[in-house]
């Protein structure tokens, strides 16, 4: 019989490698795993349990708030705020962040999340999914502030997604590589089933909402006809693949080599997605699995926040992908 490698017994493992590791930091990313069960199995029978559709209220992005979100949100945020190790946590479902009831003081962690990435996608049985950003706050023995959050995107010591499709999986990373788990349901547990992870070479995939191209830059423009084109020998085998979940475009493009865009245009300058709960963990994950990831011109993870919902554009994947664009972008301004 194979080995079962659980998401609880890498976790284990892993701990031996660290000198002085005093386990906080496992009983954080397990609890972060456990909601993930929960919000996959509420996904699973959303159509049977009358949490499809809208809750008729909107977040602080302007966004209406399906019951889904709210039962993601609620759950994370019931889960960590009694880790003694969690300080404070961030949605971006909640205007202001959020300090622990049992780590307000002495916790060392600071947590963002995505309850629901995607959550438009939900009422038509599409893939959405949950992102998640650790890192370590540098005040102590005070509660924590929204300043706490704000530092670059290298900083952080995890980052990682469940994602909610055919099958749910659990990705994450330390700052060591990728390594992918999926749920296998006759047991309740996640078992690593892609470890290393790494971006293939060459660009299979363009993930971009093409509707927006009436308001994009002519860079973006020129860059998606090149790619389009058939000219260049590096994108002959190319198509365009857009799911409309943010961390569905990404884990495919991981999986299979591409480029998700979500660029700054004449309507947006700063971007649509959010640094904190999206971009910063996104582009650690792709990273660390050999790809990049660029607002256009500067790396992601040198982006320092100056608000909790700050907003950036988004170029990630294929390495050689996002510098062609970044090129394209210098060139005809963006």
């Amino acid at each position: 019989m194979a080995e079962l490698m659980t998401l609880s017994r890498y976790i284990l493992q892993r701990k031996r490698n660290f000198e002085g590791a005093t386990g906080e930091f496992t009983l954080l990313l397990s609890h972060i795993a456990l909601a993930a069960k929960v919000v996959s199995r509420q996904v699973a029978k959303a159509g049977l349990l009358d949490v499809l559709g809208k809750t008729g209220e909107e977040n602080i992005q302007g966004e209406e708030v399906k019951k889904l979100d709210v039962i993601a949100n609620d759950l994370l945020k019931s889960l960590l705020n009694d880790l003694p190790m969690v300080a404070a946590i961030a949605s971006e479902e909640e205007e202001d962040m959020i300090v622990t009831e049992a780590g307000r003081e002495v916790g060392k962690y600071l947590v963002c999340f995505d309850p629901l990435d995607g959550s438009s996608n939900i009422d038509v049985d599409i893939t959405i999914g949950t992102i998640f950003s650790i890192r370590k706050r540098k005040t102590a023995g005070k509660a924590a502030t929204p300043q706490d959050f704000f530092a670059p995107g290298s900083e952080q010591v995890a980052a990682g997604y469940a994602l909610y499709g055919s099958s749910t999986m659990f990705v994450y990373t330390t700052g060591d590589g990728v390594d992918g788990f999926t749920l296998d349901p006759s047991v309740g547990e996640f078992v690593l089933s892609h470890p290393d992870m790494r971006i293939p070479p060459g660009c299979k995939c363009l993930s971009a909402n093409t509707n927006n191209r009436r308001n994009w830059f002519d860079g973006t423009c020129s860059f998606v006809d090149h790619v389009a084109s058939g000219q260049d020998p590096a994108f002959q085998g190319t198509s365009a693949r857009y799911v409309g979940t943010l961390v569905a475009d990404v884990h495919r493009n991981l999986l299979t080599g591409g480029v998700f865009l979500y660029p700054a245009d004449k309507k947006s300058k700063n971007g649509k997605l959010r640094l904190l709960y999206e971009a910063h963990p996104l582009a650690f994950i792709v990273e660390q699995a050999g790809g990049a990831a660029t607002d256009g011109k500067r790396r992601i993870l040198d982006i320092v926040a100056d608000g909790l919902h700050t907003r950036v554009p988004l170029i990630i994947g294929n390495r050689e992908a996002v510098d062609l664009y970044g090129r394209f972008a210098a060139l005809e301004g963006g």
